[in-house]
This record gives structure tokens, sequence and C-alpha cells, in this order.
């Protein structure tokens, strides 16, 4: 009997493989990103995909903390640093649909100088892929 890997072996598989596809592939074509570094959320595998991506490039170190799962939940912690050396850490809340794809996301970063400095550059990187109006700007 081979056993299906939990929603958190899921995430830290795509987080670690550094590949934009394997967020992809673990995504749901409907998935939901909510995060307070958004004003919205953001919906859609391709968009979703794309701003984990460019988070992903902001970040110099992540490494998660923990974890408690449940079924098809998880929520996650964990800490980095950035390429100008500022540290920060967050919690990642995850569920998956009844394929096991991931359909909802909400992503949650701290301290607030660092959250809204990430969604000014997350808006950046993301420019002509997601509206401006979903970042902050000063």
């Amino acid at each position: 009997m081979t056993t299906q890997p939990t929603v958190d072996q899921i995430w830290t598989a795509a987080f670690a493989s550094g590949d934009a596809a394997d967020f992809a592939r673990a995504f749901a074509a409907d998935v939901v990103l909510e995060a307070p570094a958004l004003r919205k959320p953001i919906i859609g595998r391709d968009l979703v995909k794309e701003s984990f991506a460019a988070a992903a490039s902001i970040y110099e170190t992540l490494a998660f903390t923990g974890t408690i799962s449940t079924g098809n939940r998880a929520c996650m912690t964990w800490e980095g640093t950035t390429f100008d050396g500022t540290s920060f850490s967050g919690s990642t809340l995850l569920t998956t649909d009844e394929n096991g794809k991931i359909n909802h996301v909400v992503v949650q970063h701290r301290p607030l100088d660092f959250l809204l400095t990430f969604s000014r550059e997350l808006g950046n990187r993301l420019h002509g892929i997601i509206d401006a109006d979903w970042f902050h700007t000063p």
C-alpha cells in the first residue's frame, strides 16, 4: 500500500526544488492565495505559481521551523532572510482538495515593516503579470 504525501510534504518538496513548475503541479487549477501582503486574493494556478516564483526570488534563505497537520490541512512556520540581510518569519496555512491538490494558501509575514517592503517588492517583480492594485504602495 502506497501512502500519499501529506500537504506539508508536498509543499516543502515544491519549495525545496526551487522550481516554479513543482509548485504548479501541487496546485489545484482554482487555487486561492491570500496574504496580508496582498490587497485581495490571487486566484488560479498560473498567477499563484508566478507569485511564489517572485516571492522566492526575494528570499536568500528560508527554513521551516514547525508543522501542525491534520487531514487535508497544515500550518507551517518558517524563518528567513533577504539578500540584504533582513530577517523575517511567518506561517503558511495550506488546504488540499479531494484530489490532494493545494486549493487554498494563506501566507503571513512578520514584522510589519518587512511585510510592507515585501508587498511592494513583490508587486515590482510581478509588474505586467498581476495588477499593481494588489500590492502595497507608499
